[in-house]
Order: structure tokens, then C-alpha cells, then sequence
């Protein structure tokens, strides 16, 4: 056995997938002793035997120390004098368990009417055939059990029911999910990967549909049907004696500066007009407590409701985003446990069983394929990358500087281009050319088409850029993934920057008034505008390049015979590229529904088309991409890049909300020095208990000690996963130890038949061989 234990230190030393070559590597020498042995020996003999008792008996060995081993030594010294002493009595107790071995446990075999049921119902989980499982179900159905009565009988009857009324309303709950159908029909021609995309746009959706309902229920409905607790002084404009800039003058100038009703369309288009004055933008909203007519006199503080709900909903998105990735992460870690067997996973468990065409599964052939090739592709780049050497590494390292380089300076020029465009556009509507309506609305609309277009063009330029960098290919999708996702943000950021450049001044306030401030009387709602105006142009733009656009390209690719009109014209759907779609949308969203609460109710709208308009370019326009997505990867994608979308999207959000001075012509919080005033005031109205209790756990008293729990409780749970690490570790061993003992039996097995098959042989020529002697005998004779 010495060689088999020093083939187990090598496979330890190894890891676990040479180990796991052991398997058809095994040789023990002496194996024909040892298989003589076993026909003297008993099974328990036999058992000491195997590899994993040997390598177990090596391991204790080495764990445990000297004295524990010598205790059990002389106890199992002492027990083989006691059986030697009494054979007779020993004998029949062995005879008798073996007796009582054979004999069934009627204990184990009797089930009552719960435990069938809970028998039958876990049959649905087993990976077995519909007919294995109607027989096992028949098997259980017509076996004798018992009968349970009185309240036992009363509590399984209830949980009886309780599980078929849920099982029934889940069932029901299913049948009207929406889009259940169209989910199906992607995930059977694109698989597993593209339909969570989609899944993703419906989880954003019901998202959207959540904040829209809170927005509602606390701020709009509210602002609508309760009155102002007093009533606010008037303002005459007219009266040369009344201060013109304060804030009761301001609102009413705000109020009275409605546009006329030209084109009622244009202006739902434009957030401007009726519109503006409506529940859908910040400046509608007033800034007293509501009362409610009632001899209750229910009050409800306005400001106070729209922080808080501007507070919750984003304490919401995070949570749930939080959530999804985690679970994200767990499919992603479970997914990357056969990472040693990649080939082997690719080749025999890479097939997404939901395809059913053969144009599809044709399809999936050749992004499995693709898988291989990329794997042994990224192989070579690496061992390339370790052989390279200095002169290329010198090359190499040149061209992904001067690529970076061009990358900065295109991200620059698309910055630039967008802010020159802001500028020209508000300096344009200023002048007489911009009263023509036609060139009004592009004037109006021109910044947001500099972003939208921006946002078309440039991810082309970066993919064309990143493959001269000679990354793998799936550093290939997240470079270009990165880059465009930055290339986004910073657009939005340098909106922002331009919108509080142009804030710079107040109309309403006397050195305002003297005609040279160009800002909005209201900026927050011009802000909300901007971001509708955003959203609109976005979406349209997909139903452009969607219907306009690629369908035309995607008919040419499919109909056409020539090779270069197919290859130009050939789309396949990229995934990285659509879920920057959604989120952006998603984004967009997020920064401006504090400046504009009808941005939810939007977005869940656009979502809701963009679900059909990405199916319509997934199933017509495009064919499954070559570059294979699994689920567990798509939604760990997919959630990173909205997590990163959210952190970026809180901080210019965080600084209007606790630095930037409010209008003095609107919005719930005018003539505040901040929106988180409202909060310092409230909690300086709360009871003095729980001033206390707050300014305590500012405190550094509070701090140290939650600090110093938290690092204990974050080291815990190191020491917990490095403990289930190490287990993992162990079990697998274990795995591979089992199969040894198998190859080891079966080897054993085969040199005992081998030896019957050379004993019966020799027989039979000693029985042939006395029987010819006998012939010879008596023919003599």
C-alpha cells in the first residue's frame, strides 16, 4: 500500500482536479496477496483495506495525539482479548446480528398518511422521468399506512389545505404573469442568457411602477386634495410699496407666467406650459402644511412627505439592487465551482436544453464552439503574455498607452462637444431666431440630441479601438462595457455641470431683476424638463434605429445572396450594448424624478414598450450573438452596471439636496436655505427623548464600540467562510477518496475473477491430464 499512499500525498499536493485524474491512474502493488487475503477476511477486514481508510487512518494518525492513540489502541487491544477468550459467545452474538441484520426494520417501513403526503409531494423535485414518477406516486398511493387521528389528524388536514390553496394561487399567480409567453418564445430561440435580459427590463419596470405609486399616494394625491393650513399672503404686483422679491411675489410671478395654449401637444412633448403648472414637475407643489377639511383637522407637512419619499424610494432601489446581486453572486460562485473542468462543463453541460428549433440549436452549436475557442484563445494570450518578450512587451504596452490616450481624448471631445451645444442652445433661444416654432424645438431639443447621438456613435469607435489592445475576449466585452458606461455617466455630469452654471443667478431677487440673468425662474422644474426631454429623445431614438434603422439592415442580411452585403448588413444582438439602453433609461430616471416625480410613471411606461421593441430586434432583427451569455453572468452584469449607474447618480443628487439653495419662486422648499433643512427642523421639533437618543449615537462613544462589534463580526465572518472553504476543500477530497475506493474494489474484483478463471482452468487440465492416465493405465493393462 505504499505506493497507492504516496500516490494520495502527490493528488493532496496536486489539487483536486489531479486527484480526480487518479481515478484511472490507481495501481496498488502486491495486489494478488492482497486479493488472496480477501477470501480469508470478512468484510470489515476488507474494508481497512481501502484507500480512503488508509489515507483517513494516515490523517488521524498525523491529527490526533500520541496518548489518544494509545488509549484506543490498548481499548481495542483488550476488546480482541476479551473476544479471544469467549469464542462460543462471541460467535453467537455475531450470528445473532447478522441474524438481526437480515430481518426488516418494521419500524422504518411504517408511514403514516403525513408522511406519505410529504413523500408524493417531494416526487416533483426528483430529476426523473414523468413515468418514474407516476409509478413511485402509484407505489406510495397503494402502500399500507396508518391512519392519523384526532388533532394530529385536524393539523395535517389544515396543512393539507394550506398547500394546495398555494400551490393553486401560485399557479394561478403564474398563468397571468405578464409577458410569460413572450419570455418563452425568446428564451427557445436565444436561450437562457437573453431572456434574463429581459427579465431584467420587467424587473425595472415593476420597480418604476413602485416609486410611481409612492410618489402618488404621498405627494401627488395629497398636494391635490388637502388645502393650505392658512392661507398665504397675496401679493400685489402692481403696488410699487410691496417687496418684489419676496417669496409670496415670486410665486405669483412663477404662477402667472403661464405660455398661452398654442399646441397642447407640443407642449405634454416639452414639459412646458399647462403642463409645467401640473402635479407631473417640482414647481406645482407648495411649501405650508395641508390640513385636511375634517373635524379630525388631519395635517400634512408637504415638504416634509417629498424628502422623505425622494428618500425612500432611493433606499429602495438599493435594496432591491442590492439584493439581485447578491443572488447574482451566489449563481455566479456556485457556476464558477467547475472552473478545473471547463472543457468538460462546455462540451457536456453547456447545452441550453429550452432551445427547440434547429436554426437555434445550429446557433447554440456555434456559441459553444465559440466558448472553446475563446477559452483556448485566452489560454494562448496568457501563455503568450508569459513568453512575450521585451521587445514586444515594449510594443504592446505602446499601443494600448496611445490606445488609452485616444480613448481619453475622444471621451474629452465628446464632453466638450456636449457642453458647447448646451451653451449655443441657451444662448440661441435668447435671440429672434429661435421664435420660429420649428427652430425653437431644435434649438429646445438640440443638447439632447448631442447626448443621444453621442451615445450611438461613440461605443462603435471604442469597439473599434479596444481590439487593437489584443485583450482576451471577455476582457474585450467588459473594457468596452467600462469605457461606454463612463462615457454616459460623464455626459450626464457635464448636463448637470452646464445646468447649475446657467443657475448662477436669481431672476427673482433684486440683483436679478435688471434684465441681465438669464436663468429660469424656476430651475428646479427647468432641471425635471431637461431630463424629460432626455428620456423622450431616448426612447425615440431606439424606435428609430430599431424600425428605421436595423430592420431594413436585417432583411437585406437575410434575403440577400452576396457575401458582402450579408457580412455589413448582419446583426447579431448584443447583449452589453442593450442593457446600457435600459440602464441609462434607468439613470435618467433616478436624477430626475426629485426635480420632476412624473419620471417613474414615464419610465414604466417606456419600459413597458422597450420590451416589445427589444423583442422585435432580438427575434427579427439579430441573430444570438456568438459570444455565449449564461444567466447567472447576465445578472451579475446586469446589476453591477446599474449599482455603479445608482452610486454615481447619488452623488450630484446628494449635493442639491444638502448645498444648493431652492427657488425662490417654487417647489415645496422655497425660501429654505437647503432641502435638508426641512429634516433639522423636523428633528428639532421632536421630542427632547429622542434628540438624546440621536445625538448619542453621533457621538464617538457610540461610534468606538459599533466600530469595534462590526470589525468583530465582519472577522467572524471571514473565519466562518474560510472554515466552509476549507470544508468544501475537504468534502472534494473526500469525493475523490470515494471513487478510489471504488476503482480500487473493482480492480480487486477483477483479479479475483482473473485468479477463479486461472483456478478452474488449472482444474480442468488436472482433471483432463488424470483422466488421459487413467486411459494410459488401463490401456497398458
Amino acid at each position: 500500500m505504499s505506493g497507492g499512499e504516496r500516490k494520495v500525498k502527490r493528488t493532496r499536493a496536486q489539487g483536486w482536479e489531479d486527484c480526480d485524474g487518479e481515478f484511472y491512474q490507481e495501481s496498488y502493488p502486491g495486489g494478488e496477496p492482497v486479493s488472496e487475503a480477501i477470501h480469508s477476511t470478512t468484510p470489515s477486514n476488507i474494508a481497512t483495506l481501502l484507500p480512503s481508510k488508509q489515507n483517513r487512518t494516515a490523517t488521524c494518525s498525523k491529527k490526533y495525539d500520541t496518548k489518544g492513540t494509545m488509549r484506543r489502541r490498548t481499548a481495542q487491544r483488550a476488546t480482541y482479548q476479551n473476544t479471544a477468550r469467549r469464542p462460543s459467545a462471541t460467535a453467537a452474538a455475531t450470528a445473532a446480528n447478522d441474524l438481526g441484520a437480515l430481518l426488516p426494520d418494521l419500524s422504518e417501513n411504517l408511514s403514516n398518511e403525513e408522511r406519505t403526503w410529504e413523500e408524493i409531494m417531494q416526487i416533483k423535485a426528483m430529476p426523473v422521468s414523468m413515468a418514474q414518477k407516476k409509478e413511485h406516486k402509484a407505489k406510495l398511493q397503494s402502500q399500507t399506512k396508518l391512519r392519523l387521528q384526532g388533532l394530529e389528524q385536524l393539523k395535517w388536514q389544515r396543512r393539507k389545505m394550506w398547500q394546495q390553496i398555494r400551490k393553486s394561487w401560485s399557479e394561478s399567480l403564474k398563468k397571468m404573469d405578464i409577458w410569460r409567453l413572450s419570455l418563452k418564445e425568446v428564451e427557445g430561440d436565444f436561450g437562457t442568457g437573453v431572456v434574463a435580459y429581459f427579465l431584467f427590463i420587467k424587473w425595472l419596470m415593476f420597480l418604476n411602477l413602485s416609486i410611481s405609486v409612492l410618489n402618488i399616494i404621498f405627494v401627488a394625491l395629497p398636494a391635490t386634495l388637502l388645502k393650505p393650513a392658512k392661507q398665504p399672503q397675496e401679493c400685489d404686483l402692481s403696488s410699487n410699496t410691496t417687496d418684489q422679491s419676496s417669496i409670496e411675489c415670486c410665486s405669483t410671478q412663477y404662477a402667472n407666467a403661464t405660455e398661452p395654449v398654442d399646441n397642447i401637444i407640443m407642449q405634454i412633448v416639452q414639459g412646458r406650459g399647462i403642463v409645467e403648472h401640473t402635479q407631473a414637475f417640482y414647481g406645482f407643489y407648495p411649501n405650508q402644511v395641508l390640513v385636511l377639511s375634517s373635524p379630525a383637522q388631519l395635517h400634512y407637512n408637504m415638504p416634509l412627505a417629498y424628502i422623505c419619499v425622494t428618500l425612500t424610494f432611493m433606499l429602495i432601489s438599493l435594496g432591491a439592487i442590492v439584493k439581485s446581486a447578491a443572488k447574482g453572486f451566489k449563481e455566479r460562485l456556485v457556476e464558477g465551482e467547475g472552473q478545473f473542468y471547463q472543457y468538460c462543463n462546455m462540451i457536456f453541460s453547456g447545452w441550453d436544453f429550452c432551445i427547440k428549433n434547429e436554426k437555434s440549436s445550429n446557433i447554440k452549436h456555434k456559441a459553444l464552439f465559440y466558448e472553446i475557442k475563446s477559452s483556448l484563445e485566452s489560454e494562448r494570450i496568457e501563455e503568450e503574455r508569459i513568453t512575450r518578450s521585451k521587445e514586444e512587451r515594449f510594443k504592446l504596452f505602446s499601443i494600448r498607452i496611445l490606445v488609452n490616450l485616444a480613448v481619453f481624448i475622444l471621451l474629452i471631445g465628446a464632453l466638450y462637444l456636449i457642453y458647447a451645444v448646451f451653451e449655443l442652445s441657451t444662448e440661441m433661444q435668447t435671440k429672434e431666431i429661435a421664435k420660429n416654432e420649428v427652430v425653437g424645438l431644435l434649438l429646445e431639443f438640440l443638447p439632447s440630441l448631442c447626448v443621444v447621438g453621442l451615445n450611438l456613435v461613440m461605443p462603435i469607435i471604442l469597439g473599434m479601438l479596444v481590439r487593437l489592445e489584443r485583450y482576451s475576449p471577455i476582457l474585450v466585452i467588459r473594457t468596452t462595457l467600462m469605457r461606454t458606461v463612463m462615457l454616459r455617466l460623464a455626459s450626464l455630469g457635464v448636463v448637470l455641470v452646464s445646468f447649475y452654471r446657467l443657475f448662477r443667478c436669481d431672476p427673482c431677487k433684486p440683483e436679478g431683476q435688471d434684465g441681465n440673468c438669464t436663468a429660469p425662474a424656476c430651475w428646479e422644474t427647468y432641471v425635471g424638463q431637461q431630463f424629460y426631454k432626455l428620456m423622450l429623445v431616448d426612447f425615440l431614438s431606439h424606435i428609430a434605429v430599431t424600425f428605421i434603422v436595423n430592420l431594413p439592415r436585417g432583411q437585406l442580411a437575410k434575403h440577400s445572396r452576396n457575401s458582402v452585403i450579408t457580412y455589413l448588413c448582419e446583426q447579431q444582438f448584443d447583449l452589453p450594448k442593450h442593457v446600457l439602453d435600459v440602464v441609462y433609461i434607468q439613470t435618467l430616471c433616478w436624477l430626475g424624478s426629485f426635480f420632476a416625480p412624473v419620471l417613474p410613471v414615464l419610465a414604466s411606461i417606456i419600459f413597458f414598450f422597450m420590451f416589445y421593441i427589444k423583442k422585435f430586434a432580438c427575434l427579427v432583427n439579430s441573430k444570438p450573438s456568438t459570444i455565449p451569455y449564461r444567466a447567472s453572468r447576465s445578472k451579475s452584469l446586469f446589476m453591477a452596471v446599474l449599482l455603479l449607474s445608482f452610486v454615481v447618480m447619488i452623488l450630484p443628487l446628494g449635493y442639491t439636496i444638502a448645498e444648493r439653495k431652492p427657488s425662490r419662486s417654487c417647489g415645496p422648499f422655497r425660501g429654505l436655505l437647503t432641502v435638508w433643512t426641512v429634516i433639522v427642523q423636523t428633528f428639532g421639533s421632536s421630542p427632547l427623548w429622542l434628540q438624546k437618543i440621536v445625538v448619542f449615537v453621533s457621538t464617538a462613544g457610540f461610534a468606538v464600540p459599533t466600530f469595534v462589534t462590526l470589525v468583530l463580526c465582519l472577522y467572524y465572518f471571514y473565519a466562518v467562510s474560510a472554515a466552509n472553504k476549507h470544508m468544501v476543500l475537504v468534502l472534494k477530497n473526500q469525493l475523490v477518496l470515494e471513487g478510489r475506493d471504488k476503482q480500487f474494489l473493482l480492480h480487486r474484483l477483477s483479479t479475483i475473477i482473473k485468479q477463479q478463471q486461472e483456478h478452474h482452468k488449472a482444474m480442468r487440465a488436472a482433471a483432463q491430464s488424470a483422466q488421459m492416465n487413467s486411459t494410459d493405465i488401463s490401456s497398458s493393462t
